[in-house]
């Protein structure tokens, strides 16, 4: 038992996977712009003023280049292992191959947390500016039809709604899906084009001093965290989205040498517009009038650029539909390769000869995050997307370490400089991060991984091929 618990799934001396009937149609444009798809939503729309406001002041710059920093080298570390590994479930197939089935299983159990209450959240979030948009138009929906039944509603309807219909999307083809976010996409960094346009021009110097009100960390009485290093471990889910990139890889056509290039261009162009972003936004209005649920288009509103801040309120949409879309597609594909292993039942792991994607799993997993969706408020919940994504990040890096001492000679078309130095920051500042995070938060991510223990100990570890 002891020793079946560590057994590690082996890879092609190539780093090629097994066929698996997914589409190769993905090219590193693609998938560079899958990632900023996934990257590109509420972190920069919503928690930029979030965290100025209320955590770090103007010196929420620092905040995003801390995490941005802290993201570079988990993402190489993705980059090395999506190339020489390979396969479409992301940190559950590299921690399989470097340390072994139970710290795979945990990974991947991890990762259906993550992703799954990340698109229920984002539809929540997605609801609230549909229905403004709606309200412009004087054509919005009753409460009973925007909230759930805990704040007295009988269904969020239109969070039900987006998630059912990006499953349809889904389920016709990555490609079409892949198209879908390429238009989203142009049509956010539209909207970035233009606030940076407008305010470029309208900065106040002034509105920058104190630049640090809060120092680098504080602990308040009742628990909260404010500071610099707080700020970053909030921002940080800003970045949550370009490891979807890795998942993937058996639909890229030629994934050793475009996926390193996804992962990297997509990460370095958000952070660069975060950074952007973040700067003028505490330069043209106070940092005190920023903590508002969006305050771009609030600070454009301010400005008087109304026919701007409805732009933006349009940009918001079109950001969050990506999100949730990229994040949908990794969440699919990342069970697909679990049930292939054999660690979930093999009923995932059937693909659609006609459309070449996984419609059971798509079509599992879209009815329960559109019911999540639209009968649970999700706020609380969402807090664990960071300590998880956080938690395989570290892990990654130090496969890559793991991996160099015991398969040297692994081909590797993508190698991660400066080996382990590297991969050690990687490690350190992720799990810096993590150490900022509430207790809360912390208590319910060991529930979720003494949940996951009990379904593994009790069906995956007698069920995995490689008991075989």
């Amino acid at each position: 038992m002891a020793l079946s618990i560590f057994r590690t799934k082996p890879i092609a001396a190539d780093g090629t996977t097994e066929s698996s009937g997914l589409k190769k149609c993905l090219s590193a444009f693609d998938l560079t712009l899958l990632g900023i798809g996934a990257i590109i939503g509420t972190g920069i729309f919503v928690l930029t003023g979030i965290a100025a406001a209320n955590q770090a002041g103007p010196a929420v710059v620092l905040s995003f280049v801390i995490s941005g920093v802290s993201c570079a080298f988990a993402a190489l570390a993705y980059a090395e292992m999506a190339a020489a590994v390979g396969g479409c479930g992301s940190a559950y197939g590299y921690s399989y191959v470097a340390f072994g089935e139970i710290v795979a299983w945990m990974i991947g159990w991890i990762l259906l947390l993550e992703y799954s209450v990340s698109v229920a959240a984002v539809a929540n979030g997605w609801s609230g500016y549909f229905n403004n948009a709606l309200s412009a138009m004087d054509m919005a929906l009753p409460d009973a039809l925007t909230h759930s039944p805990q704040l007295g509603g009988i269904i969020n309807l239109p969070a039900t709604a987006i998630i059912l219909i990006l499953m349809g999307m889904l389920i016709i083809g990555v490609k079409q899906s892949a198209q879908l976010n390429t238009g989203m996409v142009f049509i956010k960094l539209l909207t970035i084009t233009v606030f940076v346009s407008i305010a470029a021009f309208n900065v106040h110097p002034e509105n920058w001093h104190p630049f640090m009100p809060y120092g680098w960390f504080n602990t308040l009485p009742d628990g909260k965290t404010t500071g610099v290093l707080a700020g970053a471990s909030l921002v940080f889910f800003a970045y949550v989205g370009f490891d979807a990139v890795s998942t993937a890889v058996e639909e890229a056509k030629d994934p050793q040498r475009d996926v390193p290039i996804g992962i990297i261009a997509s990460l370095a162009f958000c952070t660069i517009i975060y950074i952007i972003v973040a700067g003028l936004l505490t330069g043209i209005v106070p940092y005190t009038q920023l903590g508002v649920s969006s305050p771009v288009a609030h600070a454009l509103k301010l400005l008087g650029y109304n026919w701007a801040s409805a732009l933006v309120s349009t940009g918001v949409i079109a950001g969050l539909t990506t999100v949730m879309l990229v994040l949908y597609y990794g969440l699919t594909r990342i069970i697909l390769a679990m049930s292939r292993d054999g660690l979930l039942s093999p009923f995932l792991s059937k693909v659609n000869p006609q459309t070449q994607t996984p419609v059971r799993v798509i079509v599992i997993t879209g009815i329960i995050m559109a019911l999540a969706a639209g009968m649970f408020p999700l706020g609380a919940l969402a807090e664990l997307v960071n300590i998880g994504t956080l938690a395989a990040f570290v892990l990654v890096c130090f496969g890559v370490i793991v991996l160099r001492i015991r398969q040297p000679q692994l081909h590797r078309p993508f190698k991660n400089p400066l080996n382990p130095l590297f991969p050690l920051l990687g490690m350190i500042s992720c799990g810096g991060l993590m150490s900022f995070l509430p207790h809360a938060t912390w208590l319910r991510f060991l529930v979720w991984l003494t949940i996951g223990l009990i379904v593994y100990f009790s069906y995956s570890i007698r069920h995995s091929k490689l008991v075989k």
